[in-house]
């Protein structure tokens, strides 16, 4: 595993980036992006690590596709500021007024679940995919709970951090294209995990959630978010094939998903804490885990090259040789 030149957006030390782009965006220099562009996965959201203009704070930096509409991306990411549960990932700061759209959120060392199927060599183990889900999926309860539909759940909404997963991208779907209007085809969504009662344009719907969470679960354990259900492995084959149900009304709660990812590990479900004992040591593959080492020490050298030499890493995203 190394680090390769592949990133888009990595930046020098002038006033522009390799791609002819600003690196200065608010308040906030780009240090690289987030997503590599091999993966061929769309994002709904171009993703950077950046930091403060005072060198003190790191975060992830998002910002609209291009032909996307600011202000609807922007509506997402102040709505996602109130967003509770252990693997939401809320904006804590956005653009002003007369700003280009932007929005942030504290960084820590985090791989996009496609990158991480890129690191890993393929689809993820069964443990790993057992407890994304069961996070997952118990974070989304949360959410409905709150009366609200997270509509952007994708396998790059998706990011693997040493303690647990993060969901980004809220509001996605919404962001995309308003009610009525058909979202099939438009940049940055994945065609596989958008439920097709939204991309035909119908309001999003916490079973729309469920369906999209299936099909990014299917992704992490296939590589792909619409395999054929004998390419999914048996352990949870029932319970993801019912969650890509075309009938939203087929598709099960989210408390069934739990409990059937949650069978045969001996994981007491009901008490919204069954994440707690499966994401423990060794959740995550070795591969994994040490690209988000690789990450952080880059990140951190690149922020010490900023001061002190003119030339930060090619590149922070680590690939497989």
């Amino acid at each position: 595993m190394h680090a390769t030149g592949g990133a888009t957006g990595v930046v020098g030390t002038g006033g522009q980036d390799r791609a002819g782009r600003s690196r200065h965006v608010g308040p906030y220099t780009l240090i690289t992006a987030l997503d590599d562009p091999r993966t061929k996965v769309p994002v709904p959201e171009r993703r950077y690590i950046a930091r403060s203009a005072d060198g003190q704070h790191t975060v992830l930096l998002s910002l609209p596709q291009p032909g996307g509409d600011p202000q609807r991306f922007l509506a997402e990411a102040e709505a996602s500021r109130y967003l509770l549960g252990p693997c939401a990932a809320p904006a804590t700061a956005l653009a002003g007024p007369g700003e280009p759209a932007w929005y942030v959120g504290p960084y820590l060392p985090v791989l996009p679940l496609p990158t991480a199927l890129a690191v890993h060599g393929g689809p993820l183990p069964e443990r790993t995919v057992r407890a994304l889900g069961v996070a997952l999926a118990e974070t989304l309860a949360i959410l409905h709970g709150q009366g609200l539909t997270f509509a952007g759940v994708s396998p790059a909404s998706v990011l693997l951090a040493a303690d647990r997963p993060r969901l980004s991208c809220f509001g996605a779907v919404r962001a995309a294209a308003p009610d009525g209007t058909s979202r099939s085809g438009l940049p940055g969504l994945e065609a596989g995990s958008l439920p097709p009662e939204q991309a035909s344009g119908g309001r999003p719907r916490p079973l729309g959630d469920v369906y999209a969470l299936g099909a990014t679960l299917a992704y992490a354990a296939t590589g792909h978010t619409t395999p054929e259900r004998d390419e999914l492995p048996a352990a949870f084959r029932t319970v993801i094939a019912r969650c890509l149900s075309r009938d939203p009304s087929a598709r099960p709660q989210l408390a069934e998903l739990i409990d059937a990812l949650s069978a045969d590990t001996g994981v007491e479900t009901g008490a919204g804490d069954g994440s707690a004992v499966l994401l423990t040591p060794g959740w995550l593959p070795g591969r994994v885990i040490a690209a988000l080492a690789h990450q952080s020490a880059a990140v951190l050298t690149a922020e010490i090259s900023f001061e002190a030499t003119p030339a930060p890493p090619t590149s922070l995203l680590p690939h497989p040789d």
